[in-house]
C-alpha cells in the first residue's frame, strides 16, 4: 500500500473511497467538510489566495471507515488515520487536575484503546490543537496541563513516554476545541532526535511537571514506502529559547534545527537522501505582520518548496514561529 499526500485550495471533491484522512486549514465559505476524517484547523491562512486548504492522505487501496468513542477514523492495510475533538466544558476539573488535563488524558486513552482494538498499536504522527495554549490557569500554563494529561495516558496505556514516541506538534488556536489528529501503523516508527537539542521528553522540570511526549521526527514505513515526518520545530537550542523577540533569528534557528533532524533522517533512511527543498512545510506564525520577514528568510533555504502559513500561538510564549515538515520517498528511490 502506498500513500499520497495531496494539498488543494479547491472545494471539497467527490469522495473516491481512497481518502484515509486529512486536514482543513482555514475555513471554507460554505462551511462544507469532507466525508472522511478531517481535522478542522480553523485559523487564518497567511499570504494565501484561498480561504481554505484541504490536505488529504490518499491510499492506493480501498479504506474501511469507523467511529469509536468520538474518534472518526479510516484504515487500510495496517495503517489508520483518526480525528477526535473534545469540548473541555464536558470535563470537570478534579483535585489537582484541570478540565484540559482531564480531557487530554481521556482523548489519548481513547486513541490507544482504538489502536489496540484495530491492531495498529504504533502511534506515528500526532497533530494537537487547543485554545489559549499560553494562558495560565490554576497556577499552570495550559500547554503544561495538556502535557500532564498526554503523558499520563501514555503511561497508563503501557506506552513509554521516552524514546519511541510519535512525531507531533501542539499549537494554540483561538476558540478551538481540544483537537487531535493522528496516524498510526502496525509497524513501529523510527524516531528521530536532534543533536542540537535536549529531547523534549527529557526537558528539565522548569518546563512543567511533565515533559512533552514527542520525538523530533520520525521515519515510518507504509508498505513499499518511506515517509519522513518532522515535528513542530522552533528556535530552541539545548532546551532554551534563543533569539527572543527576533523573528528572523528564530526562523533561521528553527530551520537549523529542521536541517539537523533531516541529517538524522538521512543517516537512518532506507531511501535516497532528503533535502530541505524537497519537503512540504507548515509554518505557524504568532504575529501575522511577521509573515514577510519569515518568507524572505525561508526563500534562500528551501527554494520553491511548498509552504502553508497559518496564524497560531506557539507552545512557549517567547516563540514567534514553529515549522513542521514532511516528505515521502517511493521504493524506486532506494
Amino acid at each position: 500500500m502506498a500513500l499520497q499526500f495531496v494539498s488543494s485550495p479547491s472545494a471539497v471533491s467527490r469522495e473516491t473511497s481512497r481518502e484515509l484522512g486529512g486536514a482543513l486549514i482555514g475555513e471554507p465559505s460554505n462551511g462544507a467538510l469532507p466525508g472522511w476524517p478531517v481535522q478542522r484547523v480553523f485559523a487564518p491562512l497567511l499570504g494565501a489566495t484561498s480561504a481554505a486548504i484541504h490536505e488529504t492522505w490518499l491510499s492506493d487501496e480501498p479504506v474501511i471507515a469507523g467511529r469509536s468513542e468520538d474518534i472518526v477514523w479510516r484504515r487500510a492495510d495496517g495503517l489508520l488515520f483518526g480525528v477526535i475533538e473534545l469540548d473541555e466544558a464536558d470535563f470537570s476539573p478534579t483535585t489537582g487536575a484541570s478540565a484540559l488535563q482531564t480531557a487530554s488524558e481521556e482523548a489519548y486513552r481513547r486513541i490507544f484503546r482504538l489502536l489496540d482494538a484495530e491492531q495498529v498499536p504504533h502511534l506515528w504522527r500526532v497533530w494537537n490543537y487547543l485554545s489559549a495554549i499560553n494562558l495560565e490557569t490554576d497556577g499552570l500554563e495550559r500547554y503544561r496541563q495538556f502535557n500532564i494529561g498526554r503523558q499520563d495516558a501514555f503511561l497508563e496505556s503501557r506506552r513509554g513516554a521516552t524514546g519511541n514516541v510519535p512525531a507531533a506538534c501542539a499549537l494554540g488556536l483561538a476558540g478551538s476545541p481540544l483537537s487531535i489528529a493522528f496516524m498510526a501503523g502496525a509497524t513501529p516508527a523510527v524516531p528521530l532526535e536532534n543533536p542540537r537539542q535536549v529531547s523534549a521528553y527529557n526537558y528539565p522540570a522548569e518546563y512543567g511537571p511533565r515533559s512533552p511526549t514527542f520525538s523530533r521526527g520520525a521515519l515510518v514505513y507504509p508498505s513499499g514506502q518511506e515517509i519522513l515526518f518532522i515535528s513542530g520545530t522552533a528556535s530552541i537550542v539545548g532546551h532554551e529559547t534563543v533569539f527572543p523577540g527576533d523573528v528572523v533569528g528564530q526562523c533561521r534557528e528553527a530551520m537549523a534545527n529542521v536541517a539537523a533532524v533531516l541529517g538524522e533522517a538521512n543517516r537512518l533512511s532506507r531511501s535516497a537522501p532528503y533535502a530541505l527543498g524537497d519537503l512540504a512545510y507548515r509554518v505557524y506564525v504568532r504575529h501575522a505582520n511577521d509573515l514577510r520577514a519569515i518568507r524572505e528568510t525561508l526563500a534562500p533555504l528551501v527554494g520553491a518548496a511548498d509552504i502553508v502559513y497559518v496564524q497560531a500561538d506557539i507552545c512557549r510564549h517567547d516563540l514567534l514561529l514553529e515549522i513542521e515538515a514532511m516528505a515521502s520517498h517511493s521504493p524506486e528511490e532506494t
